[in-house]
């Protein structure tokens, strides 16, 4: 039996505490990405000044993805305890800390700070598309497009101003820099735990008749889409430049063509999940990101260089969509917000994992066989799987 909410499920209107709420959505999409992205353009100052091996300092980028793949789980039981939007809040602080001890200027500091770091953006990652259902549910798609758009452009700001702000400073001052905005999130928030809270979850076991998120079927098919989908951006964006300067491009045009797949991926993120509410069955958005995933690897496993930046677009196109709609799938297969943060920790957990391995193991297969061929077809073939699974779970039904 389904429990019922503490409250009537509210249409968002527009008033200046829903101005605020949305300022503070932004924020917090921004102060998950930051930390993260600028580390890779900066990653050779910490190498040289810290004397690290190559090895430690592409650990520095993985263990944020291990913490997300331990701490998803969880996230949903201990926001059960202290409440959403306090949890969120806690793990503000815990992400400011975090974010200061790494900047510290040792190894060890600089590995402690970056797990905690991880820790904290686990919550976010897995807790704003049950907050989002919690809180407004007739708008879940139009905040996540906001957020996920929020959370890209932070990215790329971070992956833009980075490398000059460590130029300045050194790579302590890029790092510690994005405190500010875990600080400016705080102050955004404060509305929030002073607001009308989100439903209070009863136990797993009246929310889900008994049935642990693990035995469902649907859940594991949006924990692999989860996966093959997270697979395919995080082996892209750590492969895909050294795939294009392999078929001739220069180092710098194969940056460009990198920007342009980070950048396609905006309008998606955005439009994706208003248009994925909107839907009884988002099949159709399964069909066009299979298109554009399928055409786009085609013409990198088959070398057709003049059309890259096409292929760029595309690739862009299909990794937005299915970000996008894996997003709304954790409250679209689910009646309440405690199932949609439950399937949320679940998938992240399963998808993270995944995502944390395929760079290297793509690596691997590369070093392996001397040739991007056989990566490439790995693309192609993650992108089926994706089809299949996606399409299973795009289907109108509940976990």
């Amino acid at each position: 039996m389904k429990t019922e909410r503490k409250y009537p499920a509210k249409k968002l209107q527009f008033t200046f505490g829903t101005f605020l709420f949305f300022v503070a959505i932004i924020f917090f999409a921004t102060t998950v990405r930051t930390p993260l992205t600028g580390v890779g353009t900066i990653i050779s100052y910490i190498r040289e000044d810290l004397g690290i091996s190559n090895t430690t300092a592409g650990f520095l980028t993985t263990i944020p993805l291990l913490a997300f793949a331990i701490v998803s789980p969880i996230a949903p039981k201990i926001s059960r305890k202290f409440g959403m939007e306090f949890t969120l809040f806690y793990s503000l602080i815990l992400l400011s800390v975090g974010i200061l001890i790494r900047s510290a200027g040792n190894i060890t500091l600089l590995i402690f700070g970056t797990v905690l770091i991880g820790v904290a953006i686990s919550f976010g990652n897995v807790l704003f598309p049950s907050f989002f259902k919690a809180k407004y549910p007739y708008q879940v798609g139009l905040l996540t497009g906001i957020y996920t758009v929020a959370m890209n452009i932070s990215a790329a700001a971070s992956l833009a101003f980075s490398q000059p702000i460590a130029e300045r400073t050194g790579w302590q001052g890029a790092l510690g820099c994005t405190v500010i905005f875990g600080l400016l999130t705080m102050i955004a928030w404060i509305p929030i735990l002073r607001g009308e809270r989100v439903e209070q979850f009863h136990s797993a076991h009246e929310q889900t008749g008994g049935k642990k998120i693990w035995q469902s079927s649907l859940a594991w098919a949006i924990a692999i889409v989860m996966g093959m989908q997270s697979l395919l951006f995080y082996c892209s964006t750590a492969w895909i430049p050294e795939i294009l300067v392999s078929q001739g491009f220069s180092l710098e045009k194969a940056g460009f063509m990198t920007s342009i797949f980070q950048l396609s991926q905006m309008p998606m993120t955005f439009f994706i999940p208003i248009v994925a509410e909107k839907l009884s069955s988002q099949r159709p958005i399964v069909y066009f990101f299979t298109f554009c995933y399928l055409i786009g690897f085609g013409g990198l496993f088959f070398e057709w260089t003049s059309g890259a930046v096409l292929w760029m677009i595309l690739l862009g196109f299909a990794s937005g969509s299915s970000f996008g709609l894996v997003l709304m799938l954790f409250t679209l297969r689910t009646r309440n917000a405690y199932e949609a943060s439950e399937i949320s920790g679940f998938a992240q957990s399963f998808g993270y994992l995944i995502s944390a391995v395929g760079p290297v193991l793509f690596g691997f297969i590369q070093e392996l066989t001397g040739s991007w061929a056989v990566p490439n077809m790995i693309f192609i073939a993650t992108s089926l799987i994706l089809f299949v699974f996606s399409f299973i779970s795009a289907k109108e039904r509940y976990i």
